[in-house]
């Protein structure tokens, strides 16, 4: 496998910018890019709020994995993954079997800035969206800190941010490609 074509996964909590950065490293790379959870809406024909409210948030996690399964590109393709997504049982070895895994960080104080300038989020549809935030913040932040290379987000031009990524995925795609093609 050509390490030029390996898939790039990013993931990190809401509002650190993976969907933004994705665009731009994907651009630098030629490559494709999808959001998951753009993708399971369009699927779905539902906003992700919908399928929270009407079928339920495991309905929705069981969406996303058939996703990360089989319902994108094998090769040249950025996936810029929903905030749990990475978070649910299996999800990231089943992420690193396909890819390299770059996780996108910021500091609490950035997320509760950026998140609040959208109510569309469903995990955030409730009294205390802040308290929320901290709490899935608190339990999210350690699996999020092993998924891969942490990139810090916060502060940072967004061109120095996708230059950053596209470093780490070119490195961790030679490997990935090597451990690929020894098996």
């Amino acid at each position: 496998m050509n390490p030029a074509d390996v898939n790039l996964y990013l993931v990190g909590f809401m509002g650190t910018g993976k969907t933004t950065v994705g665009r731009a490293v994907a651009q630098k790379i030629g490559f494709q890019v999808l959001d998951s959870d753009h993708e399971i809406e369009r699927q779905q024909k539902k906003t992700i709020a919908e399928i929270f409210t009407q079928e339920g948030e495991p309905a929705f996690r069981t969406l996303e994995r058939a996703f990360i399964e089989h319902g994108h590109p094998a090769e040249r393709t950025l996936i810029a993954c929903g905030g749990g997504l990475v978070v649910q049982p299996g999800m990231l070895a089943l992420l690193k079997s396909k890819g390299v895994v770059i996780c996108l960080h910021a500091s609490l104080e950035t997320i509760l800035e950026r998140t609040g300038r959208h109510r569309t989020r469903p995990l955030l549809a409730v009294d205390d969206p802040e308290a929320r935030v901290r709490t899935l913040y608190a339990a999210r932040e350690p699996i999020y800190k092993r998924s891969g290379t942490v990139i810090l987000t916060d502060a940072r031009p967004l061109q120095e941010i996708a230059l950053h990524v596209v470093r780490a995925w070119r490195r961790d795609a030679v490997d990935f490609a090597r451990a690929k093609s020894s098996h």
